[in-house]
């Protein structure tokens, strides 16, 4: 998926002055959005498994606290990767 991903964002670069490329840089960077989805399906999962351990063992509160924001902030960086990738994209491709 991955290596689809980066011969798409290639091609788009290369055709940059056409319509084509332009299009393929709109693919690419809609694609590259889409890791918003699996960044919020983690910070769903880590959020649900901390309510789930305060709740079996509320002594350790802030220490599962304090562990599932450090969790939800790193999952969080690679929606943050994917929409700056897309912005990169299609500035490259439209300017």
């Amino acid at each position: 998926m991955l290596t689809n991903l980066t011969n798409v964002v290639v091609m788009a670069l290369e055709n940059a002055g056409t319509a084509t490329g332009i299009g393929l840089a709109c693919i690419g960077a809609g694609l590259a959005v889409l890791t918003g989805f699996g960044s919020g399906i983690g910070e769903g999962n880590v959020a649900a498994h901390a309510m789930d351990a305060i709740g079996r063992n509320p002594e350790a509160t802030k220490t599962i606290r304090s562990n599932m924001i450090l969790g939800i902030a790193l999952a969080e960086t690679t929606g943050i990767y994917g929409f700056a990738i897309a912005i990169i994209i299609l500035i490259m491709a439209l300017f």
